[in-house]
């Protein structure tokens, strides 16, 4: 059984960091692309940041860029997303994905296997 785990999420005040982690369980994600995805209340999932097999390729939604760092430990088939000088706006469920692909996209339906999320509160 395939489970992506994400962790790390919480409650931390405007300008604080989280650091979340995504573990991979039950397949091999050699290869693929892995990526984090956000919801909040009302409001679509969005692309929040993708990185590459070979870690040489991110990519970020603007809003993050300079803010938020995805890195990856492919011996530990883990993913991480370092998230630094938080805003308000970043309140939301944070999720990870797998690609079938070793590029990574920003459409959410290039990503076959997603985590069930955590949740990311930021406070005023």
């Amino acid at each position: 059984q395939v489970q992506l785990v994400e962790s790390g999420g919480g409650l931390v005040q405007a300008g604080g960091s989280l650091k979340l982690s995504c573990t991979a369980s039950g397949h091999s994600f050699w290869g693929a692309a892995m990526g984090w995805f956000r919801q909040a209340p009302g409001k679509q999932r969005e692309f929040v940041a993708g990185i590459s097999w070979t870690e040489d390729t991110t990519v970020y939604r603007d809003s993050v860029k300079g803010r938020f760092t995805i890195s990856r430990d492919n011996g530990k088939n883990t993913v991480y997303l370092q998230m630094d000088s938080l805003k308000l706006e970043d309140t939301a469920v944070y999720y990870c994905a797998a690609s079938a692909n070793r590029l990574p996209s920003r459409n959410y339906y290039e990503y076959h296997y997603w985590g069930q999320g955590t949740q990311v509160t930021v406070s005023s």
